[in-house]
């Protein structure tokens, strides 16, 4: 009995003695701007003691005793090592390249349904392991998975499949300038994890990036762009990319607005990528507002109100202080603020000005109006009174991306996810005037392939945009909206009518045959291309018409337009596990993108470049058990 109260004794001493040893290091990281980094890893270099950078790029870290170096890891920027200290800041470098993100004390999953990923010591789904990385010891602890803990909502992506030319030859959609979708696999992608594949929408991954297109001439407000060559992942088809170019507005004219910010300020928001992070977002676009034009702010938690009234913009500092007050606590009452906040909006409407309600929330409306459909219902509803809609989405694990995009289609709006100040940043500062003005409405895209030259066709992405060939005509019928300045990138796989390919269609039709015209004169064009778009203040659409030719470049030749978005679209392929992908890998994308990067001024290509790096590394970590 002695003898094991004596072991007991030492065991003790031994504990406590390490717990003396262990030394809590603070500091801050920045980038070479001045911008604090939230989200970087930081490694005790030897051990699997880590940890991660707050919002405003401050991080305390338990340093075991012996270590002397910590390992600071960011996508996009140079992996940095210093010294242990009391307090150790730290200044990273961008870089095309990028060191693996080192989470060991976190495990990395693909979940198999579409409901995000979750981390957790207790759960016992299923157990992986990460590969030995030079930065960690020998012994690599296997992490236990629990893929029910998460509550994010995606909606289920059916991607769209080949239409047999002969008997659908029509593609209609409506335009997506939205992005959300690639700041949020960036966010999963620094945190370590592969995206859910729903979490993956295509078009808003290529439509993250501006194109360098002509500038529009002529009497519409923007300009049209086609190309095809072989197609990356599939040689035997070939890749067709339409682009379209916005007109830029003389912003030393610009009509005045009129912002309604409507924020959750529910428990939920409670945690500091949400709230605090909302808040600073919106600093950024106070900072860019004229003296014309005008903020109110309407909260909703239990219930909805007015924090401040209809403020000229001119008189920042009681909007900041407004917005620096909030705090978050109670339910979810989304629906009731959504009224409110039209209501003062349509207060203080300015004719012929910008009229646009500013929701941020994380989605988890839970009182009151809170389904999707009543929501939807609710907002195009509230879109007769000429109001737009901008939607930002922020923060984790208990995500609702599926409700967030519904809502911002059905309200003439725009969605954003906000993952960092970066984002905030891109959004309300340096595409601003793009994403908060708009220059046309329901603009559609209607294409009739030509059977003498293509057999059959895929759309790339916008399965959430695809409309009835019906609906092209149909000037009632809601479509995308376009920002001055803004790019908008739409790729179509080919199919030519030379290959052997099997398609798959319907039998024949009993009453009627389908046949084509294939007289001469049609025999070099590969298709007709038709858009639709009203002005802003317009009920009634206007037509035009293009005819492309069956033209086909050298991959080579093609234009940096064309490459760069071919490789973002293999990207989402990847990410979503295709079947479309063909025998493309990550090493071919990071080519494709690194030889197409062309003018980069922001370095978001050089940042998407990194991306596919930690894809293609975390692709390689997971083994299951």
């Amino acid at each position: 009995m002695k003898t094991k109260l004596t072991i007991n004794m030492i065991a003790i001493f031994l504990f406590a003695n390490q717990l003396v040893a262990q030394r809590n290091v603070t500091g801050k990281v920045k980038d070479y701007t001045g911008q604090e980094l939230p989200g970087v890893s930081i490694l005790a270099k030897g051990t699997n003691a880590s940890t991660m950078t707050n919002l405003d790029g401050n991080y305390t870290l338990e340093v075991p005793s012996g270590v002397k170096t910590l390992i600071f890891s960011y996508i996009g920027f140079e992996t940095v090592e210093k010294a242990v200290a009391d307090t150790v800041n730290v200044q990273m470098k961008a870089n095309t390249e990028i060191d693996e993100v080192i989470l060991t004390a976190h495990g990395i999953s693909r979940a198999s349904k579409s409901l995000g990923y979750a981390i957790s010591e207790v759960g016992n789904s299923r157990i992986f392991k990460k590969k030995k990385n030079k930065h960690q010891n020998s012994k690599i602890n296997p992490v236990k998975v629990d893929i029910n803990y998460n509550t994010e909502e995606y909606d289920n992506i059916s991607e769209n499949g080949y239409k047999d030319t002969k008997q659908n030859p029509i593609s209609t959609l409506s335009i997506d300038v939205d992005n959300a979708s690639y700041s949020n696999v960036r966010r999963f992608l620094n945190s370590g994890q592969l995206p859910p594949k729903d979490a993956v929408r295509i078009e808003e991954m290529i439509n993250y990036f501006s194109y360098e297109y002509p500038e529009p001439k002529g009497e519409h407000p923007f300009s049209f762009n086609t190309e095809m060559s072989d197609c990356p992942w599939n040689k035997e088809n070939k890749l067709l990319h339409i682009g379209l170019q916005g007109k830029k507005l003389n912003y030393n004219d610009l009509k005045p607005s009129n912002f309604v910010f409507l924020l959750d300020v529910s428990g939920s928001m409670n945690s500091g990528n949400k709230l605090p992070l909302l808040k600073k977002s919106l600093l950024k676009l106070i900072d860019n507002l004229g003296r014309k034009d005008k903020v109110s702010i309407v909260v909703y938690a239990g219930a909805a109100g007015l924090v401040l009234p209809t403020t000229p913009a001119y008189q920042k500092d009681k909007i900041r202080n407004a917005l620096k007050k909030l705090n978050a606590g109670g339910s979810t009452a989304g629906g009731a603020g959504i009224k409110l906040a039209y209501k003062i909006a349509k207060k203080a409407f300015i004719k012929d000005g910008n009229n646009r309600v500013i929701l941020a929330t994380d989605g988890d409306f839970n009182i009151g109006t809170s389904s999707t459909g009543s929501l939807v219902n609710l907002i195009e509803e509230k879109r007769k009174d000429d109001i737009y809609l901008t939607i930002l989405g922020f923060g984790m694990g208990n995500y609702k991306d599926g409700r967030m995009e519904q809502i911002s289609n059905a309200g003439n709006g725009n969605y954003f996810y906000i993952d960092n100040l970066k984002e905030a940043d891109k959004v309300f500062g340096k595409e601003m005037r793009a994403n908060m003005f708009t220059i046309a409405k329901d603009v559609k895209i209607q294409i009739e392939f030509n059977p003498a030259n293509v057999k059959a066709y895929r759309l790339i992405g916008y399965e959430n945009r695809v409309l009835n060939k019906e609906d092209f005509d149909d000037d009632t019928k809601d479509a995308g909206e376009l920002g001055p300045g803004h790019t908008v990138t739409a790729l179509y796989e080919i199919v030519p009518v030379s290959s052997n390919a099997k398609i798959n269609k319907t039998k024949d039709l009993k009453y009627q045959q389908t046949t084509f015209n294939g007289i001469s004169e049609f025999k070099d064009e590969l298709m007709t291309l038709k858009f639709r778009y009203k002005p802003p203040k317009e009920k009634k659409s206007i037509l035009i018409e293009h005819i492309v030719k069956n033209n086909v470049t050298d991959l080579e030749e093609t234009s940096n337009n064309f490459r760069f978005s071919a490789s973002v679209a293999a990207f989402g392929m990847l990410l979503r596990d295709s079947k479309y992908k063909g025998n493309i890998s990550y090493k071919d994308i990071k080519k494709l993108a690194e030889a197409s990067k062309g003018k980069d001024t922001n370095s978001y290509r050089k940042e998407f470049i990194s991306m596919i790096r930690t894809a293609d590394d975390l692709t390689k970590n997971i083994v299951v058990k």
